[in-house]
C-alpha cells in the first residue's frame, strides 16, 4: 500500500513539473510570437554593456603638468625659506630660554638674577647686528638703538630705559630701585623686544 502511495506521489511530482515547464515554454513562445520581425533582430544583435577605462591619475594636458610644477616648486621653496628662516631666528630662541633661566633664578628669591637681563640684551643685539654697530653702545645710545630696532616692542623699551641708561656706572640694586617697574615687567619688556625686534640683514 505504502509502495503504491509512493509511486502515486511521484507521478503527480513530475506531473506538476511537467506541467510548469510546458506553462513556461508556451509563454515564451507567445513572447516571441508578440514581437516583431524588427525586435527579434534588434535583440540578436545586442552587446554586451561597454565599462569606460579607469580614470587615468597622470596629467591628460600640458595646463596641468604645468601646475603641477608649479606646486612643487612654491614646496620646495616654503621649505627652503622655512628652513633658513628657522636658522636665522635660532639666537632668539636661545636668549629666550636663558631669559627663562633668570626668570627661574629671581622667582626663587635670587634678586642678583636680574643683573643679567642688559647683558643678556646686549648679548642678543651682538648676534642680530655686526659688532662694531653694536658693542660700543651705552646709555642713551643703547636705550635709543634698543628703540629704533624694537618694532612692536617699542613700549617695552621705555620700560627698560631706567635699568639700562648708565648701567656701567650704577649698581644693579640701584638700578632695579630706581626703576618702579615691578621686576616681572622688566623680564616681560625683555622678552617682547627678544621675540619682536627687527633685525635688519646687512
Amino acid at each position: 500500500m505504502s509502495e503504491l502511495m509512493h509511486s502515486l506521489a511521484n507521478d503527480m511530482g513530475h506531473n506538476a513539473a511537467d506541467t510548469a515547464a510546458a506553462r513556461a515554454s508556451a509563454a515564451s513562445q507567445a513572447a516571441s510570437a508578440a514581437l516583431t520581425p524588427q525586435a527579434r533582430a534588434a535583440l540578436q544583435h545586442l552587446a554586451d554593456v561597454a565599462i569606460p577605462p579607469p580614470v587615468p591619475w597622470t596629467p591628460q594636458t600640458a595646463g596641468w603638468a604645468v601646475l603641477a610644477v608649479l606646486l612643487l616648486l612654491g614646496l620646495i621653496w616654503f621649505i627652503v625659506w622655512a628652513v633658513r628662516h628657522r636658522r636665522a631666528n635660532r639666537y632668539r630662541r636661545v636668549a629666550l630660554t636663558e631669559l627663562k633661566h633668570i626668570e627661574s633664578r629671581w622667582r626663587a628669591d635670587d634678586a642678583a638674577a636680574l643683573a643679567d637681563l642688559p647683558a643678556l640684551l646686549k648679548r642678543t643685539a651682538l648676534a642680530a647686528w655686526p659688532r662694531e654697530a653694536v658693542a660700543g653702545l651705552s646709555g642713551m645710545a643703547w636705550v635709543d638703538f634698543l628703540a629704533a630696532h624694537a618694532g612692536h616692542a617699542r613700549a617695552d623699551v621705555k620700560k627698560l630705559k631706567p635699568l639700562l641708561d648708565d648701567a656701567e656706572y650704577r649698581t644693579v640694586t640701584a638700578n632695579l630701585s630706581d626703576t618702579g617697574i615691578p621686576p616681572n615687567e622688566l623680564i616681560a619688556a625683555c622678552r617682547h623686544w627678544i621675540a619682536r625686534h627687527h633685525r635688519v640683514s646687512a
